[in-house]
């Protein structure tokens, strides 16, 4: 079997030999006789894998233990609105900064239990850049500060992070384990596992324990950070096998040499295509250059005539999910950890062959 390249944003790419490990444990893990998605999460067996998974992922990220670390289910968007559950009362107030699709939808469901505050934001400009530090009006008191540091959909990425008196609050889905961050700056980071983490299913939050217990009476259980951490992300049935996969992602990126190899890899991998856009008068990049993610890449063709035949060649050349989101069209390769140099190139080249046909 000749397996394609993956560029889509989520479920996303897995590393080859994740796969492999997985298949060939399948039915027999370890010699038990059975599946590790067929054994209680309350074995030995479960608990040794959720407990080998949360000590990678401390040593890659340098997570100590003033963050509890809680595996989860319910996806990013389940977090939009427990974070204000967790940190913030209905009169108290938060701030937010809008830079696209995703914190419109964290806004949106913050709404919902507290006061809200947007900051900054960079809708104007269609989602295109990053509001300047000096341009935030951030309240005196709020509860919290949150933002998307990485915006699947429109292609922008933080590469810096933001003095504020408040915790800092993050959905980092799409760019978490792509490159070294310093926990100690966030007060809580949260992330869906569908990108840089393992299969769709899992949910990450690392939060520091000071802001743990700050939940209301209203807050349901299985929203309440204290009671994931107190129960050991085993409150209820966790998503066993997502968490099994997740731990030997974990395993690799160790093995590929951490984060910082990573984000090496990745900013080779990222300046290669947007040169390749940049150095075309056939396609063309919509984020400003300091805010461009090396994530996702979103790119047009000059003339969105095109679009299908293009999506429709990429497919049969091996080259899948370019499409891009439905509410910005063109086309968006997303390059996380798992999706190779090799990728890239084809991708690239690809791209050449065909402006050379049609351009």
């Amino acid at each position: 079997m000749t397996r394609c390249y993956n560029f889509c944003a989520g479920p996303a790419a897995l590393p080859q030999v994740v796969l492999e490990k997985a298949r060939d444990e399948m039915l027999d893990w370890h010699g038990a006789g059975l599946s590790i998605m067929e054994m209680s999460h309350r074995s030995p067996e479960v608990v040794g894998v959720a407990q080998r998974a949360e000590a990678d992922l401390r040593e890659l990220l340098g997570i100590s233990d003033d963050y509890a670390v809680l595996f989860l289910q319910g996806g990013a968007s389940t977090q939009f609105a427990a974070v204000p559950l967790n940190l913030a009362g209905e009169n108290d107030l938060a701030d937010y900064v809008n830079t696209g699709q995703w914190s419109k939808k964290a806004i949106a469901e913050g709404r919902r239990f507290t006061r809200v505050n947007v900051a900054a934001s960079s809708e104007d400009s269609n989602f295109s850049t990053i509001p300047p530090r000096e341009s935030w009006q951030l309240s005196a008191d709020a509860a919290y500060l949150h933002y998307t540091p990485n915006e699947t959909i429109g292609g922008v990425e933080y590469f810096w992070v933001p003095e504020a008196s408040a915790p800092l609050v993050v959905d980092m889905s799409s760019t978490i384990l792509s490159r070294p961050v310093n926990v100690a700056d966030y007060g809580v980071i949260y992330a869906g596992a569908q990108k840089n983490i393992g299969p769709a299913g899992l949910t990450l939050v690392i939060v520091r324990r000071d802001l743990l217990g700050r939940a209301g009476d209203k807050c349901p259980a299985m929203l309440n950070w204290q009671t994931a951490a107190d129960n050991d992300s085993m409150y209820n049935t966790p998503p066993t096998f997502a968490l099994y996969l997740a731990g030997l992602v974990f395993e690799w990126l160790k093995e590929q040499g951490g984060l910082a190899a990573m984000e090496r890899l990745n900013r080779r991998k990222a300046g290669k295509l947007y040169a390749a856009i940049d150095s075309s008068a056939f396609y063309a990049n919509p984020v400003e250059v300091q805010s461009r993610s090396l994530m996702n890449v979103p790119f047009t063709l000059a003339d969105d005539a095109l679009d299908k035949q293009f999506l429709a060649e990429a497919d049969a050349a091996g080259l899948l999910n370019l499409k891009g989101h439905r509410s910005v069209g063109g086309m968006r390769a997303s390059i996380y950890n798992a999706v190779g140099e090799d990728a890239v190139d084809a991708l690239i080249a690809f791209m050449q062959d065909f402006e050379q046909r049609n351009g």
